[in-house]
């Protein structure tokens, strides 16, 4: 390695809370791959660890209060930079991590310093929960909506930060829902999104300690990612930390509009993709966006990079005037307390924005009904036939 690529500015960072049992272990491990070791204490109750790992020159900073870990890695990259890091590199104290993975991370990191390298772990081992693997899935699936990305373990938490650029960053999540507000806005930034393959341990059932509270935490990280989402649908750019050659646009599809058309229709094209472009399709259809319905699907599905023909197709189902009508009828109800029994030609006109408003209230019931409906009959029907033409 050249000077700049040297392993004295790589630095591994253990967030810990309440992993007394195998912390010690994992810590001196990592000293074997790294000589900076940053152990973060975030207000562990279970063990004294600078007691703990007194006659290592592993270096210990505590929380004095249990923060969460996006806190605990933010306070990490703070004491990095000031020691002049140019990549923290992030293990779980849990024994999840196996340390020897640290070498395929320097390999990337060695002459670069605008890419973000998450470690994707081999779920093919024994004791994997399904629920992991699930959330998997859900993350992966989030994190392309919100930046076109495409990441297979966007949850692995054995990842290399580049410290400069991620310094230059705001985040508001400070548990587990870090991890993801950090993978949307490092893509935003314009870093590299790299993987290594890396493998994983998990214990029996029975010997498993998380931290993770699945209620709080699910709520947390479901929250990042609904405020990402909205964000990311704003016409606002975002600010580039890496400046990239801009693409020319092709205008080829001229040409070839046949295979134009196709990469549409392959776009998202997997099942909660199809059903997540259904839903979108649905709901905006729904809303009394007057002449503008179109519009606004397309512009949502090219911010979240969904697919734009399902969304388009289906809107078709919210067509007048069943829709509008039962909008209007569910909206009158909540604000009269009585069914809208009939309106004529005449007062029409002079009823219409009561009306309007009318369309609004019900739509919001109505189109999280209907989209639920819709989304979850086009994942099954997409799963199934793409199960069916798997050779």
């Amino acid at each position: 390695m050249n000077e700049q690529g040297s392993l004295d500015t790589i630095w591994c960072v253990i967030p810990v809370y309440n992993n007394g049992q195998t912390i010690r272990s994992v810590a001196l491990e990592c000293r074997e791959q790294l000589t900076n070791v940053l152990v973060v204490d975030d207000g562990s109750t279970d063990v004294d660890l600078i007691s703990l790992l007194s006659d290592t020159d592993i270096t210990i900073v505590r929380h004095q209060v249990n923060q969460g870990k996006g806190k605990a890695l933010l306070t990490a990259l703070d004491y990095v930079a000031e020691k002049d890091a140019r990549y923290m590199i992030t293990v779980d104290g849990d024994g999840q991590h196996k340390a020897s993975d640290l070498e395929v991370f320097f390999s990337l990191i060695e002459n670069d310093e605008d890419s973000f390298v998450i470690g994707c772990r081999d779920f093919t081992g024994p004791n994997i929960p399904n629920k992991s693997k699930f959330g998997r899935k859900v993350a992966n699936f989030w994190l392309s909506v919100e930046t076109g990305v495409s990441i297979r373990d966007c949850q692995s938490g054995f990842r290399a930060y580049p410290v400069k650029h991620f310094q230059k960053m705001k985040f508001r999540g400070t548990y587990y829902d870090f991890e993801s507000e950090a993978l949307a806005r490092a893509a935003w930034a314009g870093l590299n999104l790299e993987m290594v393959e890396i493998g994983v341990l998990y214990p029996e059932k029975d010997k498993r300690i998380s931290s993770f509270r699945p209620f709080v935490d699910n709520l947390r990280i479901s929250m990042m990612h609904s405020r990402l989402v909205l964000r990311h649908l704003l016409p606002i750019p975002h600010k580039k930390l890496v400046s990239k050659k801009e693409d020319k646009i092709d205008f080829s599809f001229f040409l070839h509009p046949i295979q134009f058309l196709k990469k549409l229709l392959q776009e998202n094209a997997t099942p909660a993709g199809l059903a997540v472009s259904a839903a979108v399709g649905i709901i905006l259809a729904t809303l009394p966006l007057l002449f503008t319905h179109t519009i606004a699907i397309i512009y949502v599905t090219m911010r979240l990079h969904l697919n734009k023909f399902m969304a388009l197709s289906i809107q078709n189902l919210c067509m007048p005037p069943i829709v509008p009508f039962v909008c209007i009828e569910l909206g009158y109800f909540m604000r009269n307390g009585k069914w809208l029994e009939h309106v004529s030609k005449e007062a029409f006109v002079g009823q219409a924005p009561g009306l309007l408003w009318c369309w609004f209230i019900g739509s919001l019931v109505f189109a999280p009904l209907l989209a639920l409906t819709a989304g979850t009959v086009v994942y099954f029907i997409s799963k199934y036939i793409q199960k069916k033409e798997e050779p």
